[in-house]
């Protein structure tokens, strides 16, 4: 899950949180709601940190050179 993805459970979680007022027995839609946001930050914060720590490698190239070869013996 990436940044589109917390995003997508923090507007989820807003919805259900705010702008539903139906009632389903037995299921508090508010709490829900209340922890698809904060699902959705803690993937958006994750997402984040591990983007920034992707930009910060380096990769070195080691090329091994051996300039000793000597040709092959001719018969």
């Amino acid at each position: 899950m990436g940044i589109g993805g917390g995003i997508f459970l923090i507007v989820v979680g807003a919805i259900l949180a705010f702008a539903v007022s139906d009632s389903v027995e037995g299921v508090d839609l508010a709490m829900i709601g209340y922890i698809c946001m904060g699902a959705g930050v803690l993937a958006l914060i994750i997402a984040l940190v591990v983007n920034a720590q992707r930009s910060n490698t380096s990769h070195r190239e080691v090329v091994e050179r051996h300039d000793d070869r000597r040709p092959p013996p001719a018969y």
